[in-house]
């Protein structure tokens, strides 16, 4: 099956899902997380602002700040498809930008290096157990995926999981995939 249709598929599938059902299940996959012992020692965290029907990561983002970590959100370059970290402090150094996508304002917000984020969030939309993911669709992420080279997590609800996606050269996948049943080691999926 192709992306855009797997895609639509599972968004249509999300949005679906009872906003009560949508909360708790958010909610599970954050408690996962916060156990996760590679969380639970970064000190930097990389995360996409999310929409609904994505897993809601606003209570991640106020859980990093409550215990100290610092948090780092893209800010996009459409010209050029690529991407780079800001550190947010508060969700009023956010602005609205194309397709009413919420980034860093940079004139607010400081820079980070990819070596300097502990663990990134991979976000997406269809995702394998062996890690590989369908965004939506402006391949952000796998080029920056390029460039970094520290730990990486996706949260998705369990009907995200396909039993496959179309996988390119240029793909990337994430080390674990965390679901509201489930904690997948995409490594060992792939041996």
């Amino acid at each position: 099956m192709d992306k855009a249709i797997l895609r639509k598929s599972v968004l249509s599938q999300l949005r679906d899902l009872p906003l009560q059902e949508h909360e708790q299940r958010s909610a599970a996959i954050m408690e996962k997380l916060l156990e996760d012992p590679i969380f639970k020692s970064a000190q930097t965290v990389g995360l996409t602002l999310s929409r609904y029907p994505e897993v809601n990561i606003m209570p991640l983002i106020e859980h990093c700040w409550r215990t100290g970590k610092r948090v780092a959100v893209p800010k996009c370059d459409p010209q050029k498809r690529t991407m780079t970290f800001r550190l947010l402090e508060s969700m009023n150094q956010l602005e609205v930008v194309y397709m009413d996508l919420q980034e860093p304002n940079e004139a607010m917000t400081e820079a980070i290096d990819a070596g300097d984020i502990d663990l990134l969030v991979v976000p997406g939309v269809v995702f394998v157990e062996s890690g590989y993911r369908i965004g939506f669709g402006g391949g952000y992420y796998d080029r920056y995926l390029t460039g970094y080279n520290g730990a990486t997590r996706s949260l998705a609800f369990d009907l995200q999981i396909a039993d496959s996606v179309p996988v390119e050269s240029h793909d990337i996948p994430v080390a674990v995939i965390i679901t509201e049943r489930r904690i997948i080691d995409t490594k060992a999926v792939r041996r």
